[in-house]
C-alpha cells in the first residue's frame, strides 16, 4: 500500500466530531507515517490514542518521562513527526471537549470492531503503567473509557489483567473461572491468540502501533497460559 501525507485540516474535515476538531486545529501540519493512511479510521485510532493518552496524563496531574517514553514506543515516533505528534497531544490537554467525547466518537466509529476497541484499551493501559505505578485516578478513568468503549464487568477485568496483577491473574487473563477444565484452558487459550494475532491486527488496516501492542497481547495470553499449565502439570 502506498501511504500519502495526511495534513491535519483535511483529515479533521473527513473524520468529523471531536476528534476531526482536535485535529483539524493543526492547520496545516503533517501528520506523516503516524496516520499512514487516507483512510478515517486508521486515521481515528491513532489520533484518539494520541488524544486520550494526553487526558489521562491530565487524570492524575503528572506527565513523567516514563510515560513520554511508553507513548513514543507505542507509536515509534520518527524524529521528523514528533514535534507534530507533541503538538497535537498538547493540543488535546487543553482542549474543553472531555475525554468521554472522544472515547463515544471512537465507540461509534468502531461499533462493530471490538478488537480494535480492545486494541485501544491496551495501547491506554501501557502508556499508564510506564512509571510502574497505576495511579488511582488513572484506574478510574481507564475504567470509564472501557465502559464507553464497551467493556464492563469480566470483558474490562480480563483487559485490566493483562497489566495489572489480581489474584488469579493467569485465569482473568485468558477470561477464565479457576476451576475451568484442562481443555477448556486449552481451548480458551487457543481461541485468544488466534482473535489477537497480530497478522488479523495488520490485515485490518491498523497503524503499526495496533499490531505492535498485538504482539505484546500474545505473548501475554502465552505466558497466562504457561503458568497455569505449570500449576496444573501439563502441555
Amino acid at each position: 500500500m502506498t501511504y500519502g501525507l495526511i495534513g491535519g485540516t483535511g483529515l479533521g474535515l473527513v473524520l468529523g466530531g471531536p476528534l476531526g476538531a482536535l485535529l483539524g486545529a493543526l492547520a496545516g501540519h503533517v501528520l506523516d507515517r503516524l496516520l499512514l493512511a487516507p483512510a478515517p479510521k486508521p486515521a481515528a485510532f491513532s489520533v484518539a490514542l494520541i488524544a486520550l493518552s494526553a487526558k489521562m496524563a491530565k487524570a492524575d496531574g503528572v506527565v513523567v518521562p516514563a510515560e513520554v517514553k511508553a507513548f513514543q514506543e507505542v507509536f515509534d515516533i520518527p524524529p521528523e513527526d514528533f514535534d507534530a505528534v507533541s503538538r497535537l497531544y498538547n493540543l488535546a490537554k487543553a482542549d474543553v471537549a472531555g475525554f468521554d467525547a472522544y472515547a463515544r466518537q471512537v465507540a461509534q466509529m468502531f461499533a462493530d470492531d471490538r478488537e480494535t476497541r480492545e486494541d485501544l484499551m491496551d495501547a491506554l493501559f501501557h502508556v499508564a503503567k510506564a512509571d510502574h505505578a497505576l495511579h488511582e485516578r488513572e484506574l478510574v478513568f481507564l475504567e470509564e473509557v472501557g465502559r464507553i468503549l464497551g467493556f464492563t464487568g469480566t470483558a474490562y477485568a480480563r483487559i485490566e489483567a493483562r497489566h495489572v496483577r489480581r489474584a488469579d491473574d493467569p485465569y482473568a487473563v485468558l477470561d477464565l473461572a479457576p476451576d475451568a477444565s484442562d481443555a477448556e484452558v486449552k481451548q480458551r487459550w487457543r481461541s485468544l491468540v488466534s482473535t489477537h494475532h497480530p497478522d488479523r491486527i495488520a490485515g485490518r488496516g491498523l497503524p503499526p502501533a495496533a499490531v505492535k501492542l498485538a504482539t505484546d497481547r500474545v505473548a501475554v495470553l502465552n505466558a497466562a497460559y504457561g503458568r497455569i499449565a505449570e500449576l496444573r502439570d501439563f502441555r
